[in-house]
């Protein structure tokens, strides 16, 4: 069965012990019958060297294992994290418990806590306290389910605390947005807002979204088209940030509900036309935004966007790569492909986004939706609206950037 090790009996289980014979009084230099003597006993430390050791002086077992001290981290957002080591205030309805034991590495909970307390002083000042804890009481609710999506997969939470939070320095710092008219977007109720739409990307109807939330307090529920809905990545986060299909029927059941819906009737028409035809308004399509309005009895707000035609230049177009790859188009600008991604950024331009008076839909008869002269009329009011608007701004504005 192979070579095996031959071990001696009285070295089982006794290693460094030798062979295990033991070896006489005489050699251990004793008198025959002479006991060995015990080794003395370690003397205790006199009450003044207790105390001047303070609590290490208490002699602790070898093998003893060091008492866990428990640690609570609070994740209720109306709670202050206590990291002061004693962690002896109430927490709030929903708590996280660990030990020092449990500490991955063998790291004690009270250093881990130190240094998150560091980190987070770094990152959010005086505040972090309550920072740290809302962002817990975020992890919370997103690992055990406890947020709302409705039934067109827009969630609120991630909306605001990820895409507005990432949008909103680009339209304050970058492009500088102004908004005009904004107390003609209705506080409550719906409404559906009509904007032109231009800049090779669709990056006009993201500042949209962000200058309404900021200067009404509601979120702007996007019509997108098709391809938006075929890319895998970007249809979930488009449905996420509260974007639907660009149809009749999810447009009227949000305008029911009482939503805020926005459209860009031009479509991939307005925002790939050339550079030499800029705020020139395209087709709207048939008007089924304005049927939409009609059935629903609710205003139409056309809004006119200045600033979106300058960050991305349109000068060329690839058709038959476009038609290969299944896309409206593929944009040649004077930046992009020549600079690789580096011509990806939109250049900062100085943007106007003013919003008209609404047009009312509560006047017309339940059956005026049918009417097709009467759904081209109100189309062509809001176009016309919309393009005279965008030519008393580009009036006034005195350059691109400033």
């Amino acid at each position: 069965m192979g070579d095996a090790e031959i071990i001696p009996i009285g070295t089982r289980g006794r290693p460094g012990r030798g062979t295990g014979t033991r070896p006489s009084a005489a050699a251990r230099g004793l008198a025959p019958g002479a006991r060995t003597p015990k080794p003395p006993e370690p003397e205790s430390p006199q009450p003044e060297q207790a105390e001047a050791k303070g609590t290490d002086a208490a002699p602790q077992a070898p093998f003893a294992e060091p008492p866990a001290t428990e640690s609570v981290i609070p994740l209720a957002s109306d709670t202050v994290i206590p990291l002061d080591g004693s962690l002896t205030t109430p927490v709030g309805t929903s708590q996280l418990t660990v030990t020092d034991r449990e500490a991955p590495g063998g790291i004690p909970v009270s250093d881990w806590l130190a240094a998150l307390q560091t980190a987070a002083r770094e990152v959010f000042g005086d505040q972090w306290e309550s920072q740290l804890a809302h962002f817990l009481a975020f992890l919370r609710r997103r690992l055990t389910g406890d947020y709302v999506v409705d039934e067109f997969g827009f969630d609120p939470e991630i909306t605001e605390r990820f895409f507005m939070a990432a949008l909103r320095p680009i339209a304050q710092k970058w492009f500088r947005i102004e908004v005009r008219g904004a107390e003609n977007i209705p506080a409550k109720g719906g409404a559906l807002i009509v904007s032109n739409h231009s800049g090779t990307i669709p990056v006009d109807a993201l500042m949209t979204m962000v200058s309404v939330r900021d200067h009404s307090d509601r979120y702007l529920r996007a019509l997108g088209a098709d391809l938006v809905f075929k890319m895998p990545f970007v249809s979930t986060m488009a449905r996420k940030g509260g974007a639907t299909l660009a149809c009749s029927e999810d447009a009227e059941r949000m305008l029911a509900g009482g939503e805020l819906v926005g459209v860009w009737p031009e479509g991939f028409k307005g925002i790939g036309k050339p550079y030499s035809q800029r705020y020139k308004l395209q087709r709207f399509g048939r008007g089924g935004f304005v049927s939409a309005a009609l059935r629903t009895q609710v205003p139409i707000i056309p809004l006119s966007v200045v600033g979106a035609e300058e960050i991305y230049p349109l000068v060329g177009n690839v058709p038959a790569l476009a038609r290969l790859l299944g896309v409206p188009y593929i944009p040649i600008t004077p930046f992009f492909p020549l600079l690789g991604p580096l011509g990806l950024v939109p250049l900062p331009s100085k943007w106007l986004l003013e919003f008209g008076e609404p047009i009312r839909t509560d006047e017309y008869d339940e059956h005026a939706a049918e009417d097709p002269m009467l759904v081209f009329n109100v189309t062509d009011q809001v176009r016309e609206t919309i393009q005279q608007t965008l030519y008393s701004l580009l009036m006034e504005r005195q350059s691109v950037f400033k």
